[in-house]
């Protein structure tokens, strides 16, 4: 891990790096077994860090320095927990690699603006660059699955629990309003002329990959995947049972370098290509083109949530019941539309805050439109914010405790695998 640079702290850093540019030659600042740290690394760490805590190194010598400190005992720490990874032969998961690596790649190509713009920083192709930091990565996933391994085996009694909350009770957080919430959920499905339209325009781009145009750029021109159209629609490594039934067969079918015919599955119309086959996984592009909903979609889709919402009213069927017939939420259709317990202020959804501040305990709301479709809420449950008590919040004080002692049997072994470890400091 010669690096070792957070991919997503790298725009911090090209900024506040031309502010402060690098005055002496690189060397070597630490030792760690067979490994090394070198100054330029610390100093970009620190200079992330420094962006963010906002403290000035020209200005704030002293802080930068602590700051520098600080940050090479961390990177140390790293390493120390990278090589026991590695003894241990801890692997990590492929395909989280390239979904971490995915989505980091793909936030410095929003905060700069374009890929163009992210290549002519870093003065590499977007294709180097995954391959540069794709070891970094998987590196730091290996540590944190590593940690988890550890803190897994790390158990708390209940006298321990009780003393963590006799000792800091003044200081935890007061329990906040939490509600136990339930939904049927009707999606907005594209009617005879999104399927035209979607079928018009794949049938458009096959066409174009006929004449001899290139399968990157039409996917990156073309491809309605947010996730994958800035790399020329590749999906990265992937084995049977992470995609769509539809699409797995097309994909899997291709001889390396074949491209598919026009794929129909629940997310629209692909046309998929075969990069390379590693065993049993592969690495494929795609383009996509989704299926766009209408105005008369949507409105059909908000008629069928009013029959629900009648149903509801008359029928003899609790909630549960109909939530299982006909909710098209296939992760909660199955347990009645039970969505679970949230923090009041913690719901992601805007309407569905909204719309349980208005509920009382076990009252069904009117049917409401998210961007995942038309919803009716029931709220099975109320906690208003209180004070917290050990008898009414055992579970969240358990965990709060169980956290603070791992963390601290983690330092304790990280500080018997240092004692076993040559690490020398320059």
């Amino acid at each position: 891990m010669k690096k070792f640079l957070s991919i997503i702290l790298l725009i911090n850093f090209i900024v506040i790096a031309n502010l402060y540019p690098q005055q002496v030659v690189d060397k070597i600042v630490a030792i760690v077994d067979d490994d090394i740290i070198l100054q330029s690394e610390l100093l970009q760490f620190s200079l992330n860090l420094a962006f963010q805590y906002k403290i000035d190194p020209r200005l704030e010598q002293e802080k930068f320095a602590e700051l520098q400190d600080q940050v090479l005992d961390n990177m140390i720490n790293q390493k120390i927990l990278l090589a026991k990874a590695e003894e241990d032969t801890i692997e990590a998961n492929e395909r989280e690699v390239e979904n971490v690596l995915d989505s980091q790649i793909e936030r410095m190509i929003q905060q700069l603006g374009s890929v163009e713009k992210l290549e002519e920083y870093l003065g590499s192709s977007l294709g180097k660059i995954r391959r540069d930091f794709r070891g970094d990565v998987e590196d730091n996933l290996k540590v944190e699955s590593l940690k988890a391994q550890k803190m897994q085996k790390i158990q708390i009694s209940r006298r321990e629990v009780e003393h963590f909350y006799e000792t800091m009770q003044d200081s935890l957080p007061d329990f906040q309003e939490t509600v136990d919430i339930s939904h049927i959920l009707l999606t907005i499905k594209p009617g005879d002329d999104a399927e035209t339209a979607a079928r018009k325009k794949i049938i458009d781009i096959a066409e174009k990959l006929r004449q001899g145009e290139d399968f990157v750029e039409l996917a990156k021109k073309y491809s309605e995947d947010p996730g994958s159209k800035t790399r020329g629609g590749e999906l990265g490594f992937f084995k049977r049972g992470e995609f769509v039934r539809e699409f797995e067969e097309a994909a899997f079918a291709l001889q390396e370098g074949e491209i598919s015919d026009i794929v129909k599955s629940e997310h629209g119309y692909h046309i998929i290509q075969m990069i390379e086959r590693r065993g049993e996984r592969i690495n494929v592009r795609h383009i996509l083109v989704r299926l766009a909903s209408t105005q008369e979609d949507a409105s059909r889709a908000e008629k069928r949530i009013n029959e629900v919402y009648e149903m509801l009213q008359d029928s003899q069927k609790d909630f549960a019941e109909i939530a299982e017939e006909y909710s098209e939420d296939e992760t909660t259709n199955e347990q009645g539309g039970h969505l679970g317990k949230f923090t009041v202020e913690d719901l992601q959804e805007k309407e569905f805050k909204r719309v349980v501040k208005t509920l009382e305990q076990g009252e069904v709301s009117k049917p409401f439109r998210t961007r995942f479709g038309w919803h009716v809420l029931k709220l099975n449950e109320r906690q208003e914010a209180r004070k917290l008590s050990i008898n009414k919040d055992w579970e969240q004080i358990e965990q709060w405790a169980l956290s603070i002692k791992q963390q601290e049997e983690l330092n304790k072994w990280l500080e018997e695998l240092k004692m076993k470890t040559y690490v020398e400091v320059k």
